[in-house]
């Protein structure tokens, strides 16, 4: 990676910020050459599913063409160049660049992680969400946790909701107990509260363990991206509502990556990605409401609510978790966990 920059114009600028808000249709990646800056941006999501390329390479081609090559983000399949595991050492060493990945990978390392994440019960809208990160200041323990780790975290994608699909129906919390299920992050932590079994298997492996009864049920983010790993094949029930309205990715890069270009060029990245998010949101949600009703309609699937005293008995053990969280890391989860505890307040959900 080089790192000479030019100093992108105001026109480049602001013609990325409204090609972002327009949702300018999916392209082959743009034929631009390359320019002084090469990133690097590695996924977890596997290739093959319709939001790798609509969602993920179209991220990057924006950034590449909103900065005329300036900056180049090269998108790069999970394992392709590192473990996903290890992608938030791999990015603070250097060895990548920069990801467009997961945070429940690292809260063992980052408890903060959980906090970008997202936490059951917590926001029903993506407004509300942004509040939390932008309006109230969330992002910035976020980003100083990321700091201390070698590693810039830019802000969040969402996915959507947090969906669970299940082979058995799901109607109270009695429900949950015993219940084997692939989770990952806080909400894992969450639903062991409740009595479920979570495990953690590989995405490359959910398919196999779901169709041959090794778990009972699972979430991938929403209703559309668990579709894109043929979830409606190999369940017979999604329990509404989803558990959070918008469960997140993330946009990380190497600290030093970072300070090598430009405030100009940084000031696009930074931009994208909260423009994605928020495009997003609502390029999955729209998948969401027809892809449940091909499930019911193609699939023979039903769809299962949980009763008011299981979501909240959900809502309570989520903020538990939170206050753990707070517990373990009070100089950053420590503050982020009275904001949310304030923010639920003021939405009257406490």
């Amino acid at each position: 990676m080089t790192t000479r920059t030019t100093p992108l114009s105001r026109r480049k600028f602001f013609a990325a910020g409204a090609g972002a808000a327009a949702g300018v249709a999916l392209a082959a990646p743009p034929a631009i050459a390359q320019g002084n800056t090469v990133w690097r941006m590695q996924t977890h999501w596997p290739t093959g599913n319709w939001y790798y390329d609509e969602v993920f390479v179209r991220f990057c081609n924006r950034i590449t063409e909103a900065t005329g090559g300036e900056l180049t983000v090269e998108p790069h399949a999970p394992e392709s160049i590192v473990p996903t595991g290890e992608v938030l050492n791999a990015v603070r060493r250097g060895l990548l660049e920069s990801a467009f990945i997961y945070p429940a990978y690292w809260i063992g390392r980052v408890p903060a992680a959980g906090h970008l994440n997202g936490h059951i019960g917590a926001w029903d809208r993506h407004e509300e969400m942004d509040i939390f990160y932008y309006e109230m200041g969330g992002i910035e323990p976020i980003r100083e946790a990321y700091a201390e780790q070698g590693v810039h975290q830019v802000g969040p994608i969402s996915y959507s909701g947090l969906t669970l699909w299940a082979n058995r129906p799901l109607r109270t919390a009695a429900d949950l107990q015993g219940w084997p299920v692939r989770s990952t992050g806080a909400a894992g932590l969450v639903l062991a509260r409740m009595g479920a079994s979570p495990v953690s298997i590989p995405g490359g492996e959910l398919y196999q363990a779901l169709q041959t009864g090794v778990v009972d049920g699972a979430h991938w983010g929403s209703t559309a991206t668990a579709w894109g790993m043929n979830f409606q094949e190999v369940c017979d029930f999604i329990i509404e509502p989803d558990l959070l309205g918008h469960l997140n990715g993330e946009v990380m890069v190497g600290t030093q990556a970072w300070n090598a270009v430009g405030e100009d060029i940084r000031a696009v990245v930074t931009e994208i990605t909260r423009a994605t998010s928020a495009e997003a949101a609502a390029h999955f949600l729209y998948r969401d409401i027809q892809f449940k009703q091909r499930f019911v309609e193609e699939f023979g699937g039903e769809l299962v609510r949980l009763d008011d005293d299981a979501l909240a008995q959900l809502r309570t053990a989520s903020m538990a978790v939170v206050d753990e969280f707070s517990a373990q890391d009070p100089q950053y989860s420590g503050r982020l966990g009275e904001m949310l505890h304030d923010f639920m307040r003021q939405l009257g959900r406490s």
